[in-house]
């Protein structure tokens, strides 16, 4: 009768199955807890950067204005566009007029790396940093360019670069996020959005921390609270969600929620100590420019940023806004130069002097550079610049990178990148080879494929690295 006789093929079956069943019996036993998905992961080759701090100017800030001069732009100033092809941005209808610069610039350091004369205290460490002006991006639209930016697609729901070097690197403290994100006061245009965990685990998204009052609500337990009797709630909660997971193995939301519980009650412990700027001596606080207004909040959170990586954490994203210099360029870029300077200066210099820099990837850039042109309005005075897609300027120091280094160029306007031209997926391709990863091995299977950072694959910088 049929069913009766095992076929071979059954046979077969079924001796794999139970084979594959004892050996996943083995390892479970053999494991009583299974290790975090943020426990350290070995790199896919020897690199130097072990962490990364990305300083993120959400706006756009000019390159022009800031490390990439052009000195035509003087002898054009208020005469009307002539150009034929039209900037991407389009953002203006009437006539168009060159501006000029408001800031003079000039060359800093034995490198010689040129800067705009409103950074007093940058060029302290100007050999340190290594100057990019040959990338473009594809969206003058300051949210899709943040996420492109951020996340390597202009759309949203992918996972930010932060997230990604969680997921193939884990973290060196199990009691801190791998991945904390510094906001300002407002988040930046597109959100939460551009340090998510996009379609990978949700161990993997950005922790943001307030930047007033207790960086992290309802951190510490409620008063008269025992850690012991925390301790036996978590043990219950977890009984309980093991169970559930068991039925629903795929659902790995609950998993990440009951790492989050017991990473927030690790935290308790770990958290204060680092975030904690009371204890710091006055000098340090003065170094990053603490206590004055133009420069605390910053100051804040870089001093912070570098107690975090000092601590373990992976991967920290300081976001700075105010960039967006339509009109008042002068005005703007000076106070946001301001904010700015004397902050990451300290930061870089605090890391060298802790032996830290060499292991630490400091990126700095916003979403897009300004263009040479702009309407004016008021004579002049109040002049602006647009979006720029096709020029920017961003800059690293530290983690391999070529110290003292000029990459790339745009054209005598600063209207295109000219030299070494690469699009955002090599700029990101380049990021996490400096931290050890390969992009085309570092993927995830969603949705049918294996999906990466740079969607579909780049090219490393070479010149970038030393």
């Amino acid at each position: 009768m049929y069913g009766l006789q095992p076929t071979r093929r059954d046979f077969l079956y079924g001796l794999s199955v139970s084979l594959g069943t004892a050996a996943l019996n083995s390892l479970l036993q053999a494991e009583e807890k299974p290790a975090s998905p943020l426990t350290p992961k070995a790199a896919h080759h020897e690199a130097k950067a072990k962490a990364c701090i990305f300083l993120f100017m959400e706006g756009g800030p000019s390159h022009i204005d800031t490390f990439d001069p052009k000195p035509k732009l003087a002898k054009l100033h208020l005469q009307e566009f002539q150009r034929a092809d039209k900037f991407a941005s389009q953002m203006a209808s009437g006539k168009r007029y060159y501006v000029e610069s408001p800031f003079q610039s000039r060359q800093v350091g034995a490198c010689g790396h040129w800067m705009s004369d409103r950074f007093e205290q940058l060029p302290a460490v100007a050999d340190e940093l290594c100057l990019y002006k040959g990338l473009q991006v594809d969206s003058v639209d300051h949210p899709t360019a943040c996420y492109q930016m951020n996340t390597g697609n202009r759309f949203g729901g992918d996972p930010a670069v932060g997230a990604w070097t969680s997921y193939g690197l884990g973290t060196e403290n199990q009691n801190l996020p791998a991945f904390v994100v510094l906001p300002e006061g407002a988040t930046p245009q597109g959100g939460a959005a551009n340090w998510s965990n996009g379609f990978l685990p949700a161990y993997f998204q950005g922790t943001p921390l307030r930047p007033g009052g207790s960086p992290i609500l309802d951190l510490m337990p409620a008063y008269g609270a025992q850690h012991e009797a925390q301790r036996a709630n978590l043990n219950l909660l977890a009984e309980l969600n093991q169970a559930d997971l068991a039925r629903h193995p795929h659902h790995t939301e609950v998993a990440a929620r009951m790492e989050a519980y017991e990473l927030a009650f690790r935290m308790q412990t770990e958290v204060p100590r680092v975030i904690d700027l009371s204890q710091e001596d006055q000098k340090m606080l003065d170094l990053y420019g603490i206590g004055q207004p133009a420069t605390d909040s910053f100051g804040r959170r870089c001093l912070l940023a570098r107690k975090l990586v000092q601590s373990g954490v992976r991967f920290v994203q300081l976001f700075e806004g105010g960039w967006d210099s339509h009109d008042y360029l002068e005005r703007a870029h000076t106070q946001r130069i301001k904010a700015i300077d004397r902050p990451i200066t300290a930061l870089i210099s605090d890391l060298k002097r802790l032996g830290l820099l060499e292991s630490t990837l400091v990126v700095w850039g916003g979403e897009f550079g300004r263009s040479p042109d702009n309407g004016i309005r008021g004579g002049g005075q109040v002049a602006g610049r647009d979006h720029n897609s096709k020029a920017m300027c961003v800059w690293l120091a530290g983690g391999g990178v070529q110290a003292g280094q000029a990459v790339g160029a745009t054209d005598e306007l600063g209207a295109s990148a000219v030299e070494c031209v690469h699009p955002v997926r090599d700029f990101h391709v380049t990021l996490l080879h400096l931290l050890g990863l390969a992009d085309n091995k570092l993927t995830y299977f969603h949705e049918g494929r294996f999906k990466q950072l740079s969607q579909t694959g780049g090219q490393v910088i070479r010149e970038l690295i030393a």
